[in-house]
């Protein structure tokens, strides 16, 4: 129900730019959708029996805490800055030990370029390229991440190099922010880590996100799918579990990041 009066809450409201970020086909999204409401029990499912230990943590943050400034060559009308959104920002750091990984570090990140679905749980989230042809993941190609409910995101690749893949949030985005996946050798194995710099996109995510909190679980359901999954890409297994760092930070200092 909920679901239903955000949806037509976000049909009058103000987030449409003059190129509107592009969408996979009709037949594609209906097949994905199709897949949400058995995809969601699953993942609900396995979460309630989930054998792999989460270590969270949730502390208040500052301005130290602010994502990279956004590469001047692209922001353009389409892109939804931090200072677009309302609410505190959340700083969020998924992190997983790789235990007897067969891929470097190098190699994870050129598989996730190569196809973003592969470390995604299919069942609640499809990447879908909408800008860019069908080469690897690069600085400037778009997708719209397709999830349950009203959740599309758009988002537009920001920054590529060998270890990462940074992605920024486009005008219809739940959220406004970036989104870092990254993987580097710390002296014990491959660690792979989800680093996402996020704030409501609008009062009424607001209320889903920061309030009744439903918006923050299935994002943290995700990203935890997500870095399991870079684990078994990777050829690996995690050790000691899935770690979860998270930070508040004021509206006020959202608000005031000029380049973010």
């Amino acid at each position: 129900m909920w679901l239903g009066a955000y949806a037509l809450a976000r049909i009058g409201s103000d987030d449409s730019p003059a190129r509107q970020p592009g969408k996979p086909s009709p037949r594609r999204r209906i097949g994905t959708l199709l897949r949400f409401p058995a995809g969601v029990v699953l993942v609900s499912w396995e979460y309630m029996w989930r054998v792999t230990a989460l270590h969270r943590s949730e502390v208040e943050g500052g301005d130290g805490d602010l994502p990279p400034p956004l590469p001047a060559e692209l922001v353009d009308e389409l892109t939804k800055r931090l200072a677009d959104g309302v609410g505190p920002m959340f700083h969020r750091r998924f992190s997983v030990l790789v235990q007897g990984a067969r891929a470097t570090p190098e190699a994870l990140i050129d598989a996730m370029a190569a196809d973003l679905n592969r470390p995604a749980p299919s069942t609640v989230a499809v990447f879908h390229k909408t800008l860019g042809d069908g080469a690897p993941a690069r600085v400037g190609d778009e997708y719209r991440v397709q999830m349950p409910g009203p959740w599309d995101g758009p988002v537009r690749v920001l920054h590529r190099d060998p270890v990462t893949i940074r992605l920024g949030t486009l005008h219809g985005h739940l959220e406004a922010g970036q989104i870092q996946f990254a993987a580097h050798d710390d002296g014990e194995g491959l660690r792979f880590s989800v680093e996402a710099w996020a704030r409501a996109g609008d009062r009424w995510v607001d209320l889903l996100y920061s309030r009744l909190r439903v918006a923050k679980e299935i994002q943290f359901n995700m990203w935890v799918h997500f870095a399991l999954g870079a684990a078994a890409l990777a050829g690996g297994r995690p050790r000691g579990g899935v770690s979860i760092e998270t930070r508040r930070i004021p509206p006020e200092v959202c608000e005031a990041a000029e380049h973010c």
